[in-house]
């Protein structure tokens, strides 16, 4: 340890006057084997080594129902090490995902049979992350535990999707926080994050009613400023509230749904169809009536495109257009509202949901 020491010190003392890489070899006490490591004189500080590499992308980009790999290196292997891996939900109890060493590792939780180490080789401790799903966004951490000097890294898993604003039949302004996210779970979809939202917005998204996002704020985008949504004479943006009381407050919601394992399309009969015989017509295809959330991923990542209003499961009325044009709705792609008709009316097709 003695002889360790002074080879650390001496290597500091040289990365004063040389900007290079430092070689150098030590002998632990009670370990027989020889660690060889490269590392740059600024590192070599006293007693520590960087035992990560810092490689890589910080951000990977998935979808729902694909695989994922956020990438972990180490340098060198110590002995007895582990690796643990932890998605960071910013709550006092840590949400392990996978612990592991070279010779196990064991997922835990909704990451058990997911979660595994990828090991290209005997240094890499990247998580492989199988059949991703809308509650794995977010940011993860790699450590290292070696029982003197753990590290960490962190990463972040971002999902390709898009961001809807939700409000329920009795109109603008009825959710609580915990009803806005029952209410984006019930249609297949997750309370946005601000990330997502201002993604959304970065693409035209323009909604004058505020809405709940999954960190208990509550904002709203605006692309045309104007006096009832907040005044015209702020600039375009994110309009915040800021937190608000998760129990009594009541906003709408945003969404966010990712791609979809199955598909959608439009059923329509010779006569139109009133809510309960479009959920039949549904199923008497081996489908199910499509939820709002499916309806918004098949238009962005299917471009369904279709002219026509159908029912969904929540007893709305929309329909998907891509290429706009004036008799569909106005001039810019989306998915269109009829709102919450009567269910009794027929004078609409149906959208479906069959899994593949």
């Amino acid at each position: 340890m003695r002889t360790l020491v002074v080879l650390l010190t001496l290597a500091h003392g040289c990365s004063l006057a040389f900007a290079g890489p430092i070689y150098y070899t030590s002998q632990g006490g009670r370990y027989t084997e020889e660690l060889r490591h490269r590392i740059r004189g600024d590192q070599a500080v006293l007693g520590y080594i960087r035992y990560l590499e810092n490689s890589g992308p910080s951000v990977v980009t998935s979808r729902r129902g694909a695989n994922a790999t956020l990438p972990c290196r180490m340098r060198f292997v110590p002995s007895g090490y582990r690796v643990k891996w932890v998605k960071m939900n910013g709550s006092p109890l840590e949400n392990i995902v996978l612990v592991g060493n070279s010779l196990q590792q064991k997922g835990y939780g909704a990451f058990a049979r997911r979660a595994y180490l990828r090991r290209l080789d005997k240094y890499d401790v990247s998580l492989l992350l199988l059949d991703v799903r809308l509650e794995d966004a977010g940011k993860f951490k790699c450590e290292l535990i070696n029982g003197v000097d753990d590290e960490a890294a962190e990463l972040e898993l971002q999902l390709d999707g898009v961001v809807f604003p939700y409000q329920p039949r009795q109109g603008r302004y009825q959710f609580n926080y915990y009803q806005a996210v029952r209410a984006c779970e019930g249609q297949d979809a997750r309370l946005a994050t601000f990330q997502q939202l201002f993604q959304e917005w970065q693409r035209g998204l323009d909604w004058c009613n505020a809405g709940w996002l999954e960190d208990g704020t509550v904002q709203y985008p605006v692309t045309v400023p104007r006096d009832p949504c907040g005044g015209r004479h702020l600039p375009a943006g994110i309009r915040s509230y800021g937190l608000r009381n998760k129990q009594r407050e009541r906003y709408d919601a945003f969404c966010f749904t990712s791609s979809i394992k199955g598909y959608v399309y439009f059923r329509k009969n010779a006569q139109m169809l009133d809510y309960r015989r479009a959920v039949s017509a549904c199923r008497s295809e081996g489908a199910t009536i499509a939820k709002v959330g499916q309806l918004y991923a098949a238009w962005t990542f299917s471009r369904l495109h279709r002219c026509e209003p159908g029912w969904l499961a929540d007893g709305s009325v929309r329909f998907p257009i891509v290429s706009p044009r004036s008799q569909c709705g106005g001039p810019e792609p989306g998915v269109r509202s009829h709102g919450f008709p009567n269910q009794a009316q027929r004078q609409y097709g149906v959208y479906c949901y069959k899994a593949r």
